[in-house]
């Protein structure tokens, strides 16, 4: 049973040896997806976070029970380009859990970064992140710096430590290294921006979370604002970690 509040550092190296198998990764779906206006998807499990309102939490949870199999970089490279091709797409991305636990993680996505690149200039990637290892690893950031139609969105998960920690499960110390990884990647010369939960964060957390932002050179213009897919779930664990929603903006 996990118990919360956890080490994130320390979750993502466990997670990382449950979902990998050398440089193979655990994948349970790949799909065309409707987000930036069309995007071949690829489907992970494992993430070094275990936020309330992720879809994907019982996977997460449970890397090492739920369904998929391990496929090496240049095998998704392959099914994504098909997919891609297929429906007329210019954009890819992994989603479902965190593509970045570790080495042997980051090393498949970036084997599979060049891959697409040698095949298909042309195609933008989106890497959808939590930041932890980026703000905890420099060289990660520097290294991603090489592909140049990558871009990187960075989920934040709180405005502060404690609202960082109910949403996310990790402990509050790690709060910081998300907002790093931003400033790491800026500083590497990726594009790259934050996201933010509107119905988690109201009005004041992303107030709180801009002026965060700002005195990390980072332009708060640039954050993005999504909204919650409510599942049963979802309401469900919300309520468990008493983190309290607030209405869409009208």
């Amino acid at each position: 049973m996990l118990k919360l509040p956890f080490d994130s550092l320390q979750r993502a190296e466990q997670v990382q040896g449950l979902v990998m198998k050398g440089l193979h990764r655990k994948y349970y779906r790949l799909r065309p997806a409707r987000y930036y206006g069309g995007i071949a998807t690829a489907d992970l499990v494992g993430c070094s976070f275990l936020c309330a309102y992720c879809w994907n939490y019982g996977r997460n949870l449970r890397p090492y029970e739920s369904n998929g199999r391990y496929y090496s970089h240049h095998e998704i490279a392959g099914i994504l380009l098909k997919i891609a091709r297929k429906r007329g797409f210019n954009r890819m991305r992994l989603s479902g859990a965190e593509p970045l636990l570790g080495q042997s993680s980051f090393e498949h996505l970036c084997g599979l970064l060049e891959e697409i690149n040698r095949s298909d200039p042309r195609m933008e990637f989106v890497l959808e992140t939590n930041g932890l290892l980026l703000g905890s690893n420099h060289s990660f950031a520097k290294r991603l710096a090489e592909f140049k139609r990558l871009q990187v969105r960075v989920s934040i998960k709180g405005w502060d430590e404690e609202s960082f920690e109910r949403v996310s499960g990790a402990q509050g110390r790690f709060f910081e290294l998300p907002l790093k990884g931003i400033k790491n990647l800026i500083d590497a010369g990726v594009v790259s921006w934050p996201a933010v939960m509107y119905e988690i964060f109201g009005s004041r957390g992303i107030e709180e979370v801009s002026k965060r932002l700002k005195e990390l050179k980072i332009k708060p213009e640039e954050l993005e604002i999504e909204y919650l897919e409510n599942y049963p779930f979802v309401a469900e664990n919300l309520q468990k970690r008493s983190v309290p929603l607030i209405d869409k903006m009208i």
